[in-house]
């Protein structure tokens, strides 16, 4: 599902993404089945493999654990009976949530009861997940007014805020660096290596007075008593891993960005064959990414990311800025020749920006949020990374098929106007009439483009490597192609022309008197074009030198209907077409004649085939740019997003302004000028007004204070001599900017007065102007 209708442009850039060429994924939703549940959890020091019986949980602990999480987490989150009986549960809301609001049902407890209990216009506070915090509280007042504050967020985060933690009892007990290093290593560590997501879940009591200052996070966020934590399982797509090896073989590098736990992420992109053991490759979280590619003063550098988004696979604990900085990264590197496309896929509202930059992205149907969609250009209605590889295979679909019709047409423009005009000069007379060359025109266009360019996909588009974004549409093997077989058409088309009648042994149609019936030497011609018209648009069939080109045609039915229904068409015109179409009827042995000529376009094309591109040097640049794109004014827009618009509005305004007051001074000087000629003689020689003297004391005179400003205008270079004897310095100002200067334009009435008289038109017009 498209978001705008510039299909053609999205997929184009989908074509060509690969070839060192990045896909920036999310994990969730598109790698991911997207349906979270519970496995393992670590509560009453006990690490449990498997979700344990509510018995074995102390009752205390399990009572603030349900608690916990059937309160905090948004109450529009639920987990609803299956669709149809012996289906999974339908799972409503945040998928992470959910898997937490399992793990409740589980210990056999009713989130919606403690609900009800406290409807969410109880709930005294609430301080929603973000990325930066990675963790989401809620507060309730107590029956006797004190205060409870529930938290959950990723293990490592929240457990460096907690003091204390639940014993096997249920009581609080002390909680402290060194037992939270020993539990990252012997309970986060091996559950994320599982590739589970690791929530914990912690609570903290607040007085009833003093109340405290909800509005200070930092320490209302702290000082917290861990309940458990949760290990939750997003088992990968069955198609991902598939998909993802397509990918790799199409030369699309896939890069995983995450905000899960680094070891969660590397198992799962190690599930999805995102990364291999043994390859050379980078797998790091957000704050090794920002130490790598900033500076000491905290300012990005590009050097440093080329050193780093070649090998990265994996961005595990990113934050939203990561993922536009790398994405910015690669499309703004040079380190290769080709400037890199960037697919980004996305669901969040902070993934916006990244979404923005990229070259082509990808929203979620399901998942995603209004941001995001609207920030993108195509959206998953399954949220399925798979769709995405089947965007790249459409994408490359339609290339190849505008490079097929071009093929095709192409060859057929080329000799029909040699064929047309050689004929016209030589015999005085077209071989091909004005209605035959309709019909052939009908073939070529709108028939060709139906036939080549309703190729269906299919998994061979994924072999190559892509395009890249500067090479050009017609290829050199196509431009080989369309040389070929025009010539092979045109000694056709030539020797039927000048000993058709002699091979035949028919009436030559050359030099035929005007209104003369329709000849069989010309209609062999022209049945003889179009045969081998038809079966050169099998050969179009294939761009890239394959030589099986009846590979996959029966899957084209719309393809074998035109050729079959052009072919029986042709049939009609020549036998019975008669002199609206100038043709005379065939007998069969002439038919076969033709058919065969036709046919010999396939022979023909097998030794083209055979000739390599290399022999043909005068190939080697056909198509290619003499020089390289200059960067699209669409990008130089984004790039310059951070200049404020109000002040580039003002930097406009000013240039018009002082355009337009070098035009008056300008026609000032004109007129001055005319009118020191016009009375030239009658004056005296002292009063005489000129140019010169108008510039050394001028009616109007732009006075401008330091730094002075250069008029923006093409007629300064007329006027460079005068400029040179007046006595205003000139500007030291060399660049274009008017920005910071004040201009004042200021009137000298006794010098008007004594240069024209008060009544006269040029004193009007130069009073006006």
């Amino acid at each position: 599902m498209m978001k705008d209708n510039n299909l053609v442009r999205h997929l184009d850039a989908c074509e060509t993404m690969g070839n060192a060429t990045a896909i920036c994924s999310d994990k969730t939703g598109t790698l991911t089945t997207n349906r979270m549940t519970a496995v393992q959890c670590y509560v009453g020091d006990v690490h449990y493999k498997e979700i344990p019986d509510p018995s074995s949980i102390p009752p205390k602990t399990l009572e603030i654990l349900v608690n916990a999480i059937s309160l905090n987490s948004a109450y529009t989150t639920k987990i609803l009976p299956p669709d149809k009986e012996g289906g999974l549960p339908k799972q409503v809301g945040n998928k992470t949530e959910c898997g937490l609001l399992g793990l409740v049902l589980d210990l056999k407890r009713d989130y919606q009861t403690i609900r009800n209990q406290i409807p969410e216009e109880k709930l005294y506070k609430v301080y929603t997940f973000n990325s930066v915090r990675k963790s989401m509280s809620t507060v309730i007042k107590l029956p006797d007014g004190s205060f409870r504050m529930y938290s959950k967020g990723a293990s490592e985060i929240v457990l460096k805020k907690c003091t204390r933690i639940l014993n096997e009892t249920g009581e609080p007990r002390v909680f402290r660096p060194r037992d939270r290093d020993e539990m990252v290593k012997k309970v986060i560590e091996p559950m994320a290596c599982d590739g589970l997501r690791t929530i914990c879940v912690g609570y903290r009591d607040f007085p009833a007075d003093p109340e405290p200052n909800w509005e200070d996070e930092n320490n209302i966020l702290a000082d917290l008593t861990a309940i458990c934590v949760v290990g939750i399982e997003d088992p990968v797509r069955p198609e991902v891993p598939d998909a993802i090896r397509k990918c790799q073989r199409a030369g699309i590098t896939v890069r995983m960005v995450t905000g899960d736990n680094i070891n969660t992420a590397r198992a799962i992109a190690i599930k999805c064959g995102i990364i291999h053991p043994g390859e050379d490759f980078l797998c790091i979280d957000g704050k090794e990414f920002n130490r790598r590619i900033r500076n000491e003063k905290g300012e990005v550098e590009q050097e440093r990311i080329d050193k780093v988004w070649p090998k990265l696979r994996v961005l595990a604990r990113s934050s939203p800025t990561d993922k536009h900085t790398l994405v910015k990264g690669i499309i703004d590197s040079t380190l290769v020749d080709q400037r890199q496309v960037v697919a980004v896929t996305g669901d969040g509202t902070n993934d916006g920006p990244a979404l923005k930059k990229a070259d082509v992205g990808f929203a979620m149907g399901i998942a995603g949020t209004d941001v995001a969609k609207e920030a993108s250009d195509i959206i998953l209605t399954d949220d399925n990374f798979s769709s995405i590889v089947k965007a790249v295979m459409w994408g490359r679909n339609v290339y190849d098929s505008i490079s097929k019709f071009l093929q095709f047409q192409l060859t057929v423009n080329v000799v029909a106007v040699i064929v047309a005009f050689t004929g016209a000069c030589i015999t005085q007379d077209s071989p091909l009439k004005a209605v035959q060359m309709l019909w052939v025109n009908l073939i070529m266009d709108t028939f060709a483009s139906l036939a080549l360019a309703t190729e269906p996909p299919t998994e061979s588009l994924l072999m190559r490597k892509p395009y890249g974004r500067n090479k050009p549409l017609i290829s050199s093997t196509m431009t080989k192609n369309i040389l070929g077989h025009g010539v092979y058409q045109l000694i056709i088309i030539f020797t039927l022309l000048f000993v058709g009648e002699q091979i035949f042994d028919i009436d030559s149609g050359r030099n035929a008197p005007l209104h003369s019936p329709p000849s069989e030497h010309y209609t062999i011609i022209f049945n003889t074009f179009v045969m081998m018209q038809l079966f050169n648009e099998i050969n179009a069939r294939k761009i890239h030198g394959e030589r099986n080109v009846f590979d996959g045609i029966f899957r084209n039915p719309i393809f074998c209907s035109i050729v079959l229904g052009t072919f029986a068409i042709q049939i009609v015109i020549v036998q019975f077409g008669g002199k609206p179409f100038s043709c005379s009827p065939l007998d069969l042995e002439k038919w076969m004649w033709c058919v065969f000529l036709g046919m010999g376009e396939l022979v023909w094309g097998q030794v083209i085939s055979t000739i390599p591109n290399s022999k043909l040097r005068f190939l080697k640049g056909a198509g290619q740019l003499t020089q390289k794109d200059e960067m699209p004014e669409e990008e130089m827009n984004e790039d310059q997003e951070e200049i404020d618009h109000a002040e580039r509005e003002l930097r406009r305004g000013q240039i018009l302004w002082f355009r337009g007051l070098n035009r008056i001074q300008t026609q000032i000087r004109v007129v001055n000028a005319f009118r020191s000629s016009l009375y030239e003689g009658l004056e005296k020689p002292e009063s005489r007004t000129s140019i010169h003297n108008f510039m050394t004391h001028p009616e109007f005179r732009i006075e401008d204070s330091t730094p002075h400003i250069p008029l923006i205008d093409d007629t300064d270079i007329d006027d460079e001599a005068a400029r040179k004897n007046s006595s205003q310095p000139s500007s030291p100002n060399k660049n274009n900017n008017a920005i910071d200067s004040g201009i004042n334009l200021t009137t000298d009435t006794s010098k008007s007065a004594a240069s024209s008289s008060p009544g006269s038109p040029l004193h009007s017009l130069e009073t006006s102007l």
